[in-house]
């Protein structure tokens, strides 16, 4: 049977659009990078402040990751993404403004660099919860591994573009032009017809969201497993990205053209392996995925680190860096597909934030640590040293499974789902989204025999809860009466209760199902809800 086309999810138009909007952005980005990259040598060329411009960009993600996916998933995403483009415009132009003046120094440098990472921060979220609407499910890991393949692309041109009009024009030419391709995807946007479905109830607030996104991804193992392995991955593969710029210049004594270029195989690597993805995903679950392209992207790194000792040069360098970014595609495209999939619809953004959140706070953290060792015992030695922890750090978290993926509610679910009955008549006045806390109770009646499997089940029980809204869940057993259980758990007010329903996946309402046939009491599992008067 052959193997999926890579390029199938640019059937879907609005998919098009938007990819090849982004396309054009991201290819400004790179530019944007490698000119501010190469510009630190030159300004303090320690290895410490040159992984400072690595840092300055990542880090407002770990910041902003959070607070921008509850924004996006409260806010209408087609305005809050448009939002974000007239952020990174200002921000850009401010930089091209400074540095034609004459005014950008180290310090400044970074700082721009930072506010272009939290209006990139702002916007990840946003696309990563965005590829889900725009394609089918059968198409949405394809689609993510394109839009990798799509970053990479611009990786793989950016930079030597980059390289060149730094060589040729000098660095502000090169910020004018990130500036000019970021209007392309706020154009595109402009054009996409997005169609919101419209909400049954109000929006959730601010804190609110963030609170409930905290809950669910604590409460969602998938999400955490995909969390863990994507730390380790990122925060080890950061040490290259850190020390690039000093390792072209300084161990092998060469220009920006080529620093460009290197970026530029780095690129051409992830490229090469979005094409081949296809035929690996139909082979391999996704957690073999990210193992092999850990232990592999640690052996590019060695490589990388001991082509200047051992004399191999830049040829060895290029292939290092080829190698790594096949590996860097592969293992970060299989990880966002891995958290995109374990989140439904109305909480996506919120848990690719704080996933995202996690592996670029990663990355700013291996960066620095990168920077900091290559001052101490040379870059060729903390790229090593970092290979070696990166590949040992792969083989320990290997047992953290990526395939487990969420399945979003239908209202023709058919389950037994034990649900309270509607509020009386004379309360109905009183059930307004400002409402107090909501206790939700049900009582079971359980066998001796099927004790032990009952309360094993509960804990999958207490996760869905938890998934769903609530701040507490608690299991009573009644000590005259150890057969009789009361689950209860409670909710921020009666909004929230009602959005209970509406986040319960399938598999959630599956387990809750399962837990109300344990009962062998009559008329089987009592449901209540209690609201907070005073």
């Amino acid at each position: 049977m052959p193997a999926p086309s890579a390029f199938a999810p640019l059937r879907h138009p609005a998919f098009r659009l938007l990819w090849c909007a982004s396309l054009a952005s991201n290819i400004g980005l790179w530019i944007q990078n490698t000119a501010a990259g190469w510009l630190m040598t030159s300004l303090a060329p320690s290895p410490a402040m040159v992984s400072m411009v690595q840092a300055a960009s990542m880090l407002p993600v770990f910041l902003l990751a959070l607070p921008s996916g509850a924004l996006a998933d409260i806010m209408e995403r087609r305005a809050y993404l448009l939002l974000t483009q007239i952020w990174l415009f200002a921000a850009a132009v401010l930089l091209v403004v400074t540095e034609l003046s004459g005014g950008l120094g180290a310090w400044s440098l970074l700082g721009f660099t930072f506010l272009l990472g939290c209006g990139m921060a702002m916007s990840f979220p946003g696309w990563a919860a965005t590829t889900p609407e725009l394609v089918p499910r059968e198409d949405l890991v394809g689609a993510i591994a394109l839009n990798g393949i799509n970053f990479n692309i611009a990786r793989a041109l950016g930079p030597a573009v980059g390289g060149l009009i730094v060589a040729s024009f000098g660095v502000g030419t090169a910020f004018a032009l990130n500036a000019l391709c970021i209007t392309a995807l706020a154009v595109a946007l402009l054009f996409w017809k997005r169609t919101a479905p419209r909400p049954a109830l109000p929006p959730e607030s601010f804190f609110s969201a963030i609170r409930v996104g905290m809950r669910f991804v604590s409460a969602t193992p998938a999400v955490k497993a995909a969390i863990l392995r994507a730390m380790v991955f990122f925060l080890f593969g950061a040490a290259v990205w850190g020390l690039m710029p000093l390792l072209v210049r300084q161990e092998l004594g060469l220009g920006a053209e080529a620093f460009g270029l290197m970026l530029g195989c780095m690129g051409a690597g992830a490229v090469f392996a979005g094409f081949i993805m296809p035929r690996f995903r139909a082979r391999y679950g996704r957690g073999a995925i990210v193992l092999r392209a850990s232990v592999i992207s640690s052996g590019a790194m060695a490589l990388l680190g001991l082509a200047a000792p051992l004399g191999l040069g830049w040829p060895a360098a290029a292939l290092g860096i080829f190698v790594y970014g096949m590996c860097w595609l592969a293992g970060a495209s299989t990880l966002q597909a891995a958290a995109s999939l374990a989140a439904p619809n109305w909480v996506r953004a919120r848990a690719l934030g704080i996933y995202q959140m996690s592996f670029f706070g990663a990355m700013a953290a291996g960066s620095v640590c990168a920077g900091w060792l290559g001052s101490h015992m040379g870059v060729p030695g903390a790229l090593c040293l970092f290979a070696v922890l990166g590949a040992g750090s792969a083989l320990l978290v290997r047992h953290h499974g990526l395939d487990a993926e969420s399945s979003d509610t239908r209202p023709e679910h058919t389950a037994r789902h034990i649900r309270p009955e509607p509020a009386a008549a004379e309360l109905r006045d009183l059930l307004h989204a400002d409402q107090g806390r909501v206790l939700e109770t049900v009582r079971y009646s359980i066998t001796p025999a099927d004790r032990m499997a009952f309360l094993s089940h509960m804990e999958e029980v207490r996760r869905v809860r938890m998934r769903a809204g609530a701040t507490l869940w608690r299991l009573y057993e009644n000590v005259a009466h150890p057969e009789r259980f009361v689950e209860l758990w409670v909710t921020g007010s009666w909004t929230e209760h009602l959005r209970e329903e509406r986040r319960m996946t399938e598999a959630d309402k599956a387990i809750v199902a399962k837990a109300a046939a344990f009962d062998r009491g009559e008329p089987g599992a009592e449901a209540a809800r209690y609201i907070n008067l005073m």
